[in-house]
């Protein structure tokens, strides 16, 4: 017997199962990050020193309600010339803030949890929300190699995260992220369409009125 829609939403809503399976390449690790909380929490802060949050501009000329950094060898990029990876930040002229250790270390880990042993991001894009900024659903792929999966991490307030499927219309998983969570897919997964739902007021004890989602990607 299969796992029907509502199976699915309630299982991933369910935060006493710590890894749940979302669909083919799809996977959902509850509280993952938290044993390396104060790591990820410290070489952040590093980062954003180096490459201060901003906000981006689309190819539309719509400014976007997320701010955003990068670190790793490759920085997502978007403003009114189109969407890109780039190794250098526009802002300063610099190559980005390298990877921290803790950052790649759960990434892989995760990765591998997921059933993909082998992978290596080289871009770690950092989106900051605050209450009311939203992300509409879309696709990841600006990258060059399809084949590695997206390791998707949140951090500090929850958030409503939409999962769907290969087309913008299909029906969407709506799973509920907390501090720590992380979301992996790939494979028959890897261009599902994604989002994130705007985000409710609240105060979280280690990030405030923030949620930070890190998301590590193989772009090259």
């Amino acid at each position: 017997m299969g796992v029907s829609f509502m199976d699915l939403f309630e299982y991933a809503n369910d935060e006493s199962m710590r890894k749940v399976e979302l669909g083919p390449g799809a996977v959902m690790l509850h509280g993952f990050a938290l044993s390396d909380e104060e790591a990820l929490l410290t070489d952040l802060n590093a980062v954003v020193e180096q490459a201060p949050f901003r906000h981006m501009v689309t190819p539309g000329g719509h400014r976007m309600s997320v701010a955003m950094t990068n670190c790793g060898s490759l920085g997502w990029l978007t403003d009114r010339t189109g969407y890109r990876y780039d190794p250098i930040d526009p802002e300063n002229g610099q190559p980005w803030p390298a990877m921290p250790a803790s950052l790649l270390k759960l990434a892989q880990s995760a990765a591998s949890e997921a059933g993909f042993p082998a992978f290596t991001p080289d871009g770690c894009l950092i989106n900051r929300y605050e209450p009311g900024a939203k992300l509409s659903l879309h696709q990841d792929k600006d990258e060059k190699d399809l084949n590695q999966p997206i390791v998707s991490v949140s951090l500090g307030l929850p958030a409503i995260f939409l999962f769907g499927g290969a087309k913008r219309a299909d029906k969407q998983l709506q799973l509920h992220l907390n501090h720590g969570d992380v979301v992996v897919w790939g494979g028959p997964a890897r261009l599902f369409y994604h989002g994130i739902k705007p985000l409710a007021t609240g105060e979280h004890p280690r990030l405030g009125r923030y949620r930070l989602n890190l998301t590590f990607r193989k772009a090259s």
